[in-house]
């Protein structure tokens, strides 16, 4: 039996395997050992109902894993409740290479509540980008789009015919839209529901190049970085790329690139790489 976890900020994807078999595929709240504490991590392995000791092998892949306390602190949690279970912890950055890349050559990127890429031969994580989090970086990323449109509105850069739509949506006063942000938590979660809208909206032309500048902004800072970017595909992974992929696609256009695989979860990739498809 094999567990794979696939976590991210906003949502933890998990899938039990009995061999090449799926005896359980669902969806809990994510966790990221950088802005929550582990106990958030104990409840909801704890309320996921997993059998403790038929489980032989978990391999989690985790946002915030990108460092070695994290990934010790997350194993001893799950080493705390299957105790005979061999246990891999590393970076959601691998998650994307094994499901959009397989075993191989590629640039493999997430872009969803927030944004990386790294450079993978194949076998192994080559070279990666600088991951800033959402204060500084995370360009790209639902966030990022998120927080565009919300200046955008507050700002008063948006058409009128979009403020409209905006006002029936979020009703959205300017005290609340403070408070929530700078003082409820999760800012980063907060602004990127507001990239629903532009998803909504993403073939309005203030929409479009909105989201494109985003994007422009994501690859100088996450695929022009690599040499070789010209002559490999940019896969994704993460909600963002998936809704977005037609104007992703363009902008990558603009720079060169070519797109590849384009995945709104691991969770399928995964599934093929551990049952043997890629190699």
């Amino acid at each position: 039996m094999r567990l794979i976890i696939d976590a991210g900020s906003t949502k933890m994807g998990w899938i039990l395997m009995d061999g090449h078999e799926v005896k359980a595929h669902f969806v809990t709240k994510g966790f990221n050992p950088n802005y929550s504490p582990m106990q958030d991590l104990v409840e909801i392995c704890s309320g996921a109902s997993l059998p403790n000791d038929n489980i032989h092998f978990i391999h989690y892949y985790g946002t915030g894993c990108g460092n070695e306390k994290n990934c010790q602190a997350v194993k001893e949690v799950f080493q705390a409740q299957f105790h005979d279970a061999e246990i891999h912890v590393t970076h959601d950055l691998m998650a994307a290479c094994h499901a959009a890349l397989g075993h191989e050559k590629g640039i493999a990127c997430i872009l969803g509540t927030g944004s990386n890429s790294c450079l993978y031969d194949g076998e192994d994580i080559v070279d990666k980008a600088v991951s800033l989090g959402y204060l500084v970086g995370d360009e790209g990323s639902g966030m990022h789009i998120g927080r565009e449109v919300v200046r955008a509105y507050f700002y008063d850069f948006m058409p009128e015919d979009l403020r409209m739509k905006f006002d029936a949506a979020y009703h959205l006063e300017l005290k609340d839209f403070i408070h929530r942000l700078y003082h409820e938590g999760q800012p980063s979660k907060y602004l990127a529901t507001f990239a629903k809208f532009a998803g909504e909206n993403r073939m309005h032309p203030f929409i479009k190049s909105l989201v494109k500048g985003c994007f422009k902004a994501f690859i100088e800072a996450f695929v022009l970085r690599y040499d070789a970017c010209q002559s490999l595909k940019v896969s994704f992974v993460g909600s963002v790329a998936f809704h977005f992929q037609d104007i992703l696609k363009e902008s990558l256009a603009d720079f060169g690139l070519t797109m590849g695989e384009v995945m709104q979860t691991p969770a399928e990739g995964l599934i093929k790489y551990y049952q043997g498809a890629y190699f």
